[in-house]
């Protein structure tokens, strides 16, 4: 007697809010890396959402079957498992961050509430900047849970760190163990105690025959790291696809439930003596959002760093009144 075995698929479905160039950067990373069965765009432009999505699913016959839908509609994020917010006002010319930082608050407190109605179980992420501020928002609106309100913080400069010490130490990125932590701003800094190719010290790496990082290298490193952003802005006027994909793999992080490794930002409690301020630090991501916060080795000098960031985070936070 043959019996018959039938499998189901569990859907999982992504909620990203702007349909912008991150917004459907995020979504086309997603589809092509098949992390969810469903991505969900919403938008108050209702032509852009929908073409945006109608524009995705064209291409479902060359993805493992992604189901996209675009709606100005907030229902269209109904029962997400994972909300990304890319949403936001722009820095405009001669705004300040701390200009910036009001204007996105204050539609975060219109927009979250409205976002944990139609989701009250999903992981929530902040990929609109300051990201770091708006995490501490988010998370005090909503009164959720930290380890369910987190920040893309320094994924993506974490990336940019990898790939220009890869490049440089002429080893693949996959190779390279090292963060970019603190503040997702000007006050982010790398973890040189910590930071390794396999398993050797990066300062003792040999590139034939020579030591090439130096302290005078790995601050320029730092530098490239810290102005990436503003040089992609100044030739082509936005990120979007590194950000994008720094998303995605959030999402797949959380829907897979990878207890992955990742520097996202998250409201810190007691960390290294920092509480009540969203910074990034290496955590574990799985399917209940930020697990563990790891405490890497850090020197003297990292610890200041991370407390400068802190006080960076707390005077916009009073400023803004949180």
């Amino acid at each position: 007697m043959n019996a018959s075995i039938e499998t189901t698929v569990r859907r999982t479905k992504i909620g990203v809010v702007g349909a912008g160039s991150v917004g459907t950067s995020l979504a086309y990373a997603a589809m092509i890396r098949g992390v969810s069965t469903d991505i969900a765009l919403y938008d108050l432009q209702t032509a852009k959402v929908e073409a945006e999505a109608l524009d995705l699913s064209h291409g479902q016959m060359f993805t493992p079957g992604v189901r996209v839908e675009g709606s100005d509609d907030v229902a269209v994020l109904k029962d997400s498992d994972i909300i990304l917010v890319t949403a936001g006002a722009k820095q405009k010319p001669g705004q300040t961050r701390l200009d910036l930082a009001g204007a996105n608050t204050a539609i975060l407190k219109s927009l979250m509430p409205q976002l944990v109605e139609q989701a009250p179980q999903a992981v929530y992420v902040l990929v609109t900047n300051p990201c770091d501020v708006l995490t501490v928002v988010a998370q005090r609106i909503t009164g959720l849970p930290y380890q369910r309100v987190l920040s893309s913080g320094t994924v993506l400069d974490t990336s940019r760190l990898r790939w220009l010490i890869g490049s440089e130490a002429q080893v693949n990125t996959s190779s390279v163990h090292a963060y970019i932590i603190g503040e997702h701003g000007d006050t982010e800094f790398p973890v040189w105690s910590s930071a390794t190719i396999g398993q050797v010290p990066l300062r003792e790496w040999e590139v034939d025959g020579r030591r090439p990082f130096t302290e005078e290298r790995l601050e320029g490193l730092r530098e490239e790291v810290v102005n990436a952003a503003y040089r992609v802005i100044q030739g082509k006027g936005a990120t979007n696809y590194a950000i994008g994909l720094s998303g995605a793999r959030i999402a797949e992080a959380v829907l897979k439930d990878q207890h992955a490794v990742m520097s996202v930002s998250t409201v810190l409690e007691d960390y290294r003596g920092i509480s009540g301020v969203a910074l990034s630090v290496p955590s574990v991501v799985g399917g209940t959002g930020v697990g563990q916060r790891l405490q890497i080795p850090m020197g003297e000098r990292e610890e200041q760093q991370l407390h400068a960031s802190a006080d960076a985070m707390r005077k916009t936070l009073s400023d803004l009144g949180f």
